[in-house]
């Protein structure tokens, strides 16, 4: 049998090599690559689109000449032919997440924006019930800062920041804190509150709501790509 890869004295067999692939843990990404490279396939470039991937390639992997392009190819086995395959992949892929999701950004922006959005807010943990309620009652009066009892009497690393937390996107926190933080207004201050083994106290003292800008349907994008992709994997994973 003719071997389809030859690695130093081995000859490794079509019949042995997807067990290989599979026993190193490389054809997920295998595969992940097929199918983008299937999926794209049938996406062609403007000559400006052209250029600048090729700008990009070469300033990614820092090609300056013909001679340092020469040597790259050759020290990974890389044909001219698939050079251009490797310049484009990119942004042939940014094309096809556009044109497959571009249109449904606005909805999936809606549907994930009570997650996206993000607070500041105070925190202080304690394990005593009845210390909880002292502490509450002192911040209710004036009597101390939230600051200041975070600091002398928080049990989580928080005590370190005079309990202040964030920015962060709501599906950060632990989920019931963050529908407490999600259910108040900027200024409110929770009652003591049981939650896993803590009592907690909290202030919501910021919220920044989620913009749907450049950054943020770059990001969505990426997420609603990568949800495709697993399921393509799953169900060609299947099959081998």
């Amino acid at each position: 049998m003719i071997p389809v890869l030859q690695v130093g004295d081995r000859a490794i067999s079509n019949d042995e090599l997807i067990p290989l692939l599979k026993q190193y843990g490389m054809l997920p990404q295998l595969m992940r690559e097929i199918i983008i490279d299937s999926a794209i396939a049938n996406h062609t470039l403007t000559a400006e689109e052209n250029t600048q991937a090729y700008k990009q390639f070469y300033q990614q992997h820092q090609l300056n000449s013909e001679g340092e392009l020469q040597a790259w190819l050759q020290a990974r086995g890389v044909s001219r032919e698939q050079l251009d395959s490797l310049a484009t992949r990119d942004i042939k892929l940014e094309n096809f997440k556009r044109s497959t999701w571009g249109d449904k950004l606005q909805s999936y922006f809606l549907q994930r924006k009570a997650k996206l959005d993000r607070v500041v807010y105070s925190l202080i943990r304690v394990k005593d019930i009845c210390i909880a309620q002292e502490l509450y009652f002192r911040i209710q009066e004036g009597e101390q800062s939230f600051s200041e009892l975070a600091r002398e009497y928080s049990l989580g690393s928080e005590a370190q920041t005079g309990g202040l937390i964030g920015p962060v996107e709501l599906a950060i926190p632990h989920p019931i804190l963050a529908n407490m933080l999600a259910s108040i207004q900027p200024g409110q201050l929770l009652p003591p509150t049981p939650l896993g083994d803590w009592i907690v106290i909290v202030r919501l003292e910021k919220l920044l709501p989620a913009q749907l800008d450049e950054q943020m349907q770059e990001r969505l994008l990426n997420e609603l790509f990568e949800h495709w992709l697993q399921t393509q994997l799953k169900e060609n994973l299947h099959k081998v």
